[in-house]
């Protein structure tokens, strides 16, 4: 394996997510010069005052010539009109990637735009994230130990991947690979479903008769369980609109499930109750300790 160097990495959308990997590759010295580039000026020069980026730009497609890779962090909806602005610049001795939660779009916009030759763009999913946002809640060791998913497209040469999974292999994350719309279907209950789930829960407590009340007894298994619903609302508005039939698909098993519940309660059935319970305990148990080995 080459020694990996980069001379120019562009990330567009400098928050959590590009903001740490900006952070843990330049702590490596992997990445000579980062430029930033997004839509608040004053989020890129925090950015450039914390050390995460080396400068900023507020006209990215004239960085995309002199980027040796381009990192798109941006909402997913945004991804097309970003691959349809890099299209018209000369972009294809960059590697492009980026690190939406919804593959099957961004593969779909990538194929759109770029060349049907063209062999520089892998998708990835880092799945890291915290329920802050913004670069000042980048960290250099957001990945470490974290799971990222590279999902290989028409347009993915074996370099670009190997040079993709170098890099997220390097800031310390467990790389593995995927068709995108398996990808799709299975965070879709895995990550997308949870984070509705709690955004849904707050949501009706807020809008409850005695609301007040409600927050003022909850304790710290509400805040536990509704930690990830802190998250952008933004980001999860594009990620539920662009994986919405998987999305879809779980939420009415999740309602299925939470039927047999209400019905096990209202017949009585302790046991049957109970059943449900501890299949719950043990699965999250087992889990749990895989996740902590």
């Amino acid at each position: 394996m080459s020694e990996l160097k980069v001379d120019q990495l562009l990330i567009i959308g400098v928050g959590l997510i590009g903001g740490s990997f900006a952070l843990a590759l330049r702590e490596l010295g992997i990445v000579r010069e980062i430029v930033g580039a997004g839509r608040s000026r004053e989020n890129l020069e925090k950015a450039v005052a914390l050390g995460v980026i080396d400068r900023y730009t507020e006209n990215f497609p004239t960085e995309v010539e002199n980027s040796n890779v381009i990192f798109v962090s941006t909402p997913v909806l945004a991804t097309d009109r970003v691959f349809a602005m890099i299209a018209k610049e000369n972009y294809r001795h960059s590697i492009i990637t980026d690190a939406g939660s919804v593959k099957g779009c961004v593969v779909s916009a990538a194929e759109k735009h770029f060349s049907s030759d063209y062999c520089g763009f892998v998708a990835a999913h880092p799945i890291a994230g915290r329920e802050n946002s913004g670069v000042g809640a980048a960290t250099g060791d957001l990945y470490a130990g974290k799971r990222t998913i590279i999902t290989p497209s028409n347009q993915s040469g074996d370099d670009a991947i190997e040079t993709v999974r170098q890099l997220w292999e390097s800031v310390g994350a467990q790389v593995s690979q995927m068709d995108a719309f398996t990808h799709d279907e299975l965070v879709s209950a895995s990550s997308h479903l949870p984070h509705l789930v709690a955004f849904g829960l707050v949501n009706y407590i807020a809008n409850h008769s005695r609301s007040q009340e409600c927050f003022d007894l909850a304790a710290s298994g509400f805040y536990d369980f509704t930690r990830i619903a802190s998250s952008d609302p933004t980001m999860w508005r594009d990620i539920s609109l662009s994986n919405a039939d998987d999305i879809i698909r779980e939420l009415k098993g999740y309602i299925n499930n939470l039927e047999k519940i209400i019905s096990q309660i209202s017949q009585g059935n302790g046991d049957q109750l109970q059943e449900i319970l501890n299949v719950a305990k043990v699965s999250r148990d087992y889990y749990l300790a895989q996740w902590t080995k």
